[in-house]
Order: structure tokens, then C-alpha cells, then sequence
């Protein structure tokens, strides 16, 4: 994947006319995927669902990424998450709700198994659906006045295991079980108490921040940087760990990133990482 695809705020439109609510667009090797429906906060239908699962499958499966930023077209909103506006024709029968709960899902597990750094950009109001993307990226930067929660009880909808389990491993169960049972919107800085946010800075410097923390990110060795991730997730199930597992973690030794990175170290120059 090179070059740009789709833009900020663009409006893209798919070839049979209805929003792309989805876009990507890519720096060296940082891609910026974009919940791209602003007029209406960002949200996403059961297309734009599907959408972001396929967008992360894709940058998955790309070993010249080395950060993805999510973030939302516009200043008002990060994601409203769901578009109601579409349950009526998506998620009113049995059938329906299944085929929405997987498209969900699909986009919920394409951010969170995502093996690249992630960092999520918040600008605005985080909800619903909105909040359990940005809870499934590794980084969350927001400004002051944006605003996060999940009101799904004013809807009389429940939030799918797989749909809270991000949120409980970022902020534990008596959080979320507080934004669930009040259905209230938190401020930036209860959600950093929270543990859903890691920093806070000015509305107007949100987006520089963001860029800054993903290249930052990006002038790391990317394997050392995917382990780490994948070594972080791995320490939050119980079960013990293989010999194998333990072996993996030494495995960085062996590769040419450590040797550019120990000689740059020696020689006080930039290392030059090659993802090898």
C-alpha cells in the first residue's frame, strides 16, 4: 500500500453512490484511516462496519506499515458510533441483528488484533461504537473538551461481549460498568482516570499531537514494536506461558534491526530500521 487513498473529510462516495465511511490515507509509514461521515458525527452503518474490518485487514497484513492513526473527519466528533438512523432497515429482525452484530464484530476485531501500533486521535464527541474503536488502539490522544460514553441503555440495546471487552481491558470493570449503567458522557479527564485516554491536550493541537506520538512510534524497530504489543496482550490471559512463547521474547536478538540499532547506538546516529 503506497501513496494516498481517500482524504480527511473528503465525502468519498463507493461506486454505487452511498457514503464511503471509511478512508485511508498514508504518510511514509504511517496510515491514517479516517471515520469519514461528518455531517453525521462520524457514524457508521453496517457498510462502514465491514468497511473498517476489511481497511485493517489490509494494513494487517502489511509489513511496511509501522503506525496506524484512527481518527474522525471534522472537529465535532471522533465517532457517534452506530448510525440508529439505519437500524430500522439493518437491525430490526433476528436475522438482521445477527448479520450487524458480525459486521461489528469484524470491524471491533480488524482495529484491536491489529499487529501495528495503533493511536487514536479524538477530537469531539467518542460514543457508542465510537468509544470501543478508540479503546481498541494502544494510544489515545484527545483534546479538552471531548466527551466519552456508550448510552446504549436510552436505547434499550445491550453491548455485545466482544464489543466490551476492549473497554474492560482499558478501564476495568467498575468503569465501564459505570458508563453503562448511567449511560452519562464523561469528560477527557474522567476518561483518563478511567484509563480510557492517555493524554489530553488543547482542542486546537489534538491532530499535531496524535502525528507526533505515531512517528514517533514509527522511528522504533516495527518487529520490537509488534512484539511488545502482542507480549502486552498476552500478559492479560492467565493461562502460562509456553517455552515457545518465553523463547519469542529473545528472538529480537537476532535480527538486523538489533544490529543497526546497537551500532547506531555506538556510533550516536539515527538508526536506520528495517523491519528484518
Amino acid at each position: 500500500m503506497s501513496g494516498r487513498a481517500g482524504g480527511r473529510g473528503s465525502g468519498a462516495r463507493d461506486a454505487g453512490g452511498s457514503p464511503r465511511r471509511v478512508t485511508v490515507s498514508r504518510e511514509g509509514g504511517v496510515v491514517t484511516v479516517t471515520l469519514d461521515h461528518p455531517s453525521r458525527l462520524n457514524v457508521l452503518d453496517m457498510a462502514g462496519w465491514d468497511a473498517l474490518g476489511t481497511r485493517f485487514e489490509e494494513l494487517s497484513g502489511d509489513d511496511s506499515v509501522r503506525c496506524v492513526v484512527i481518527t474522525g473527519a471534522a472537529t465535532r466528533a471522533f465517532s457517534a458510533g452506530s448510525d440508529i438512523g439505519a437500524f430500522g432497515a439493518q437491525r430490526s429482525t433476528p436475522e438482521q441483528v445477527t448479520r450487524y452484530a458480525d459486521a461489528v464484530r469484524r470491524g471491533v476485531e480488524g482495529v484491536y488484533r491489529c499487529p501495528h501500533p495503533t493511536v487514536a486521535v479524538v477530537r469531539g464527541v467518542c460514543v457508542g461504537g465510537g468509544l470501543i474503536i478508540a479503546a481498541c488502539c494502544d494510544v489515545t490522544v484527545c483534546g479538552e473538551s471531548s466527551r466519552f460514553g456508550a448510552p446504549v441503555n436510552r436505547l434499550g440495546a445491550t453491548m455485545a461481549y466482544e464489543e466490551m471487552a476492549p473497554l474492560l481491558a482499558a478501564a476495568g470493570a467498575r468503569a465501564v460498568l459505570e458508563i453503562l449503567l448511567t449511560g452519562d458522557l464523561v469528560d477527557a479527564h474522567r476518561a483518563r482516570q478511567m484509563g480510557l485516554v492517555n493524554r489530553i491536550v488543547p482542542d486546537e493541537g489534538v491532530e499535531e499531537a496524535g502525528a507526533g506520538i505515531a512517528h514517533t512510534i514509527a522511528k522504533g524497530a516495527p518487529l520490537v514494536n509488534r512484539w511488545h504489543k502482542k507480549f502486552v496482550r498476552r500478559m492479560a490471559d492467565p493461562r502460562p506461558l509456553a517455552d515457545e512463547e518465553r523463547a519469542e521474547a529473545y528472538e529480537a536478538f537476532q535480527t538486523r534491526d538489533y544490529s543497526e540499532g546497537t551500532a547506531a547506538f555506538m556510533e550516536k546516529r539515527e538508526p536506520r530500521f528495517s523491519g528484518e
